[in-house]
């Protein structure tokens, strides 16, 4: 099961390398599980404060694996439903709610659930030969793993329509110019850039940057009073992290502030 995720941790960061490379990464059941559990592991190791998820050879994620789908005329129609709830909804919450940044590195395309995956990250960072395609349209399917909710919310009802009705391939830098993802870089200096940042990251108040993220999430279910109500809560929470006494103290020495994550 481990071998269609590769999974390592070095200076802060842990990586996540989808290893299906010849199926151009796309989901079966073992790399559902296989990654669940790897997020579950750096979800409870203090030791990671920041995590990057990638793909192997050619292809950042093309979603589902069609081979795994029952479509004979002879059989009962499957249950598609079952897959989400079983393996796609939790690997998106999960993604959501673990409290350390989440850092996409787009390798290459990106395709229907492989896409929203890439989205769902707190960060997007994709080389200029990868691309984003919502391709359930072309089998008659509904964008799932939040596509239906993210799409609108990062780029508008208008181009969401046109990605997901039409399934048009989006090149990574009309992504970027779209504010769909956060940068667009050569494709030699991806995994540069993005464990670069993931580094970055790593160094910095982790249970603020919690904070900050679960913060972002919840602004679209929230009036502004509600809100308003949530950062003073977070804000209280914050404000009795070491890591906020580390900072202020560095403050008041002139010097660079050391935080443990805490």
């Amino acid at each position: 099961m481990e071998d269609s995720i590769h999974y390592s941790v070095e200076a802060g960061v842990a990586l996540f390398t989808l290893n299906r490379p010849d199926q151009l990464n796309s989901f079966n059941p073992q790399m559902h599980q296989a990654l669940m559990g790897f997020l579950k592991q750096a979800e409870k190791d203090e030791s990671v404060r920041a995590l990057v998820i990638t793909g192997a050879g050619r292809a950042f994620c093309a979603g589902q694996d069609l081979n795994d789908r029952n479509i004979s005329a002879d059989q009962s129609m499957p249950d598609l439903g079952e897959s989400i709830e079983r393996f796609y909804n939790p690997l998106i919450k999960k993604i959501t709610q673990i409290n350390k940044p989440v850092i996409a590195a787009v390798n290459g395309v990106a395709a229907g659930a492989g896409a929203n995956l890439a989205l769902a990250c707190d960060l997007v960072i994709a080389g200029k030969s990868a691309s984003f395609i919502q391709a359930f349209c072309r089998l008659g399917l509904v964008p799932d793993s939040g596509g239906t909710w993210t799409l609108p919310r990062l780029v508008g009802s208008a181009r969401a329509k046109g990605l997901t009705l039409l399934g048009d391939k989006l090149p990574a830098e009309q992504a970027e110019q779209w504010g769909m993802i956060w940068q667009c870089v050569d494709d030699e200096d991806l995994m540069t850039t993005a464990m670069g940042l993931a580094q970055r990251l790593a160094t910095q108040p982790t249970a603020g940057l919690g904070y900050i993220k679960y913060a972002i999430n919840a602004s679209t279910e929230h009036s502004l009073a509600e809100q308003l109500d949530l950062e003073r809560d977070l804000q209280r929470l914050a404000g009795r992290t070491e890591d906020y006494r580390e900072g202020v103290s560095a403050f008041f020495d002139k010097r660079q502030p050391e935080f443990k994550g805490k």
